[in-house]
């Protein structure tokens, strides 16, 4: 529970909610905001709570305040007027008790028709991270410049008008889930009753249909972004909402683990992380010959891997340093032929459990550096500030997007609160309980199927960079095609579209793929088909399941 201090500030808490829901632009069924709207005095709040993440912390009662901002983006040769409403909802359960103070940013669009404007909720992952990659990074008005890969500027990112953002294409509402940035529990609840791949997906579908209801958008079209864990939320989060008569239009996954009885050290994870190994690899110049693009040279790993696939168990347990066994060594020898790869950084690749841990590559790839996980292509030197934190990928960003969300939240938004950091949910003491389904962790295949029997016409859309050793794009591949095994969806396949681009987890950080990332998503929402997108029909075929990963290959990896 909080301290006396801050019950005491929350009891003098009386703005009212109509307060909150006047200052929501472009999102009611009358049309929401415009031109005069815009031009309205912004309404800066100063929120008197100072928001936990521990634990055993909770609000005892919360109120809907928020900032509102009114401002305008050149953008494609026009001129869009938006507005920003920054602050909390309070998601409830069935029967109207409060669970959980839900911090949210939303951008919508002056002056449109809520019947045809989209709106999308996005959300990144962790578990345990709030929204602060995806709202400072990805596709609102405004974005950091992070210059990835090469990390010009490092640490001193500057913010900048986004020109690929998706406000000429929907609104767009930014999610805290409970125990992350400004949200927490309310009352008999704390942070971590909801901290579980069910409770969790549960308290989302609560907020969704809270912001749903308070701005009038049941008639919208309606979408998910989730990012990284975001992408198994998602699958659970989309069943759970069309099953509680929220009607879909699509979700989008970036940077899929939608099971995670992949992880760990098997058979089946070396093989879909060898293709990102693979490109990696090219990137540093170390296949031979080079290859004429990444697409081609991707689709000849998948290849390799789908014909040496029954090897790689037993590749799997050879250890880097030892003589490989005579089966080893001829998988090896193969590969290399095959990959064009050298059969030293194979060997390393298989010798090491680093099948979602990079840390060790960088031997073979760039000697004296060390490679990141999140993003193989950024490397730091070894013993420098970048490489301190073991992943220089995540250095590249974690610290200054926190940073950087404390000037933007005051001084862009107008919202203020006694906080003295951003923070992610995984403070001392925390916990995530990963059984769903039957199963110690989340196979979340099940769900998306479910989704798909419930809503047959709902798009989904599959965001991958070749770059990412956390969540391999040839790992999502397979996880999608086992949907491939059900006859209600070979006699009508479901409308799933996957693209892949250079880059690393956080795919829209790339200046050179985000671009392309806009395009693909604005004829996603368009319904219309994304040039070059493999479909249902292209899917690998499933995969067996070699083994059930210890729960010590979970614990270590962090998913934004």
């Amino acid at each position: 529970m909080g301290s006396l201090h801050r019950r005491l500030k929350l009891a003098v808490v009386s703005i009212c909610a109509v307060a909150l829901l006047a200052g929501c632009g472009g999102g009611s069924d009358s049309g929401g905001g415009n031109a005069a709207a815009n031009a309205a005095v912004d309404q800066p709040y100063t929120d008197p709570v100072a928001y936990s993440v521990n634990p055993k912390d909770s609000l005892p009662s919360a109120s809907e305040n928020a900032a509102v901002t009114h401002h305008t983006l050149a953008l494609a040769g026009s001129n869009i007027a938006y507005t920003t409403t920054t602050g909390h909802l309070t998601a409830s359960d069935a029967k109207g008790n409060p669970e959980a103070s839900f911090f949210y940013v939303a951008y919508t669009a002056d002056g449109q028709d809520a019947k045809t404007r989209p709106v999308t909720f996005f959300y990144n992952g962790g578990p345990g991270s709030p929204a602060i990659y995806l709202r400072l990074g990805s596709f609102a008005p405004t974005r950091v410049d992070t210059a990835d890969p090469q990390g010009t500027g490092y640490p001193n990112f500057p913010l900048v008008d986004n020109q690929e953002s998706l406000i000429d294409t929907t609104d767009l509402v930014f999610i805290d889930p409970p125990g992350t940035g400004y949200s927490e529990a309310i009352a008999p609840n704390t942070n971590a009753s909801f901290w579980g791949v069910d409770q969790d997906a549960g308290v989302m579908r609560d907020f969704i249909q809270r912001y749903i209801t308070a701005n009038q958008r049941s008639a919208s079209p309606i979408y998910l972004y989730g990012e990284s864990y975001g992408t198994p939320r998602t699958a659970v989060l989309s069943h759970l909402l069309e099953s509680a008569g929220v009607h879909l239009s699509g979700i989008v996954l970036n940077s899929s683990i939608l099971d995670y009885n992949d992880m760990g050290r098997n058979g089946d994870q070396y093989a879909s992380s060898l293709p990102t190994f693979g490109a990696v690899a090219a990137y540093y110049n170390k296949v031979a010959p080079a290859p004429a693009s990444t697409p081609g040279y991707m689709a000849t790993m998948r290849g390799v891997v789908l014909q040496q696939y029954a090897s790689f168990t037993d590749d799997a347990n050879y250890t880097y340093g030892d003589p490989p066994s005579a089966s080893q060594a001829q998988s090896f020898a193969t590969l290399a032929s095959l990959s064009g790869l050298a059969n030293e950084a194979l060997k390393l690749y298989f010798g090491t459990a680093v099948a979602t841990n990079s840390n060790s590559y960088g031997d073979q790839l760039k000697p004296g550096f060390l490679i990141g996980s999140y993003d193989g292509r950024v490397a730091a030197a070894n013993g420098s500030a970048m490489a301190q934190g073991g992943d220089p990928s995540s250095s590249l960003v974690s610290s200054f997007f926190n940073i950087q969300s404390q000037q933007v939240l005051p001084n862009y938004l107008k919202y203020s609160a006694p906080n003295t950091s951003y923070s992610s949910g995984r403070s001392p003491g925390w916990t995530w309980d990963f059984s769903h389904g039957g199963k110690a962790y989340p196979d979340t295949i099940p769900d998306l199927a479910q989704e798909i029997a419930l809503n047959p016409k709902i798009k989904i859309f599959s965001i991958n960079g070749y770059h990412d050793f956390v969540t391999p794009f040839f790992a999502t591949e397979k996880d999608l095609g086992r949907l491939k095994t059900l006859a209600s969806l070979q006699q009508n396949p479901p409308n799933i579209q996957l693209t892949h681009y250079n880059g690393g987890h956080m795919t829209y950080l790339d200046n050179d793929s985000r671009p392309l990332i806009k395009a693909d998503l604005a004829s996603f929402y368009k319904g219309t088909p994304i040039a070059g997108a493999m479909g249902f029909a292209d899917l690998p075929d499933p995969w067996p399941d070699n083994t059930t990963p210890a729960a010590s290959s979970l614990k270590a990896i962090t998913l934004r």
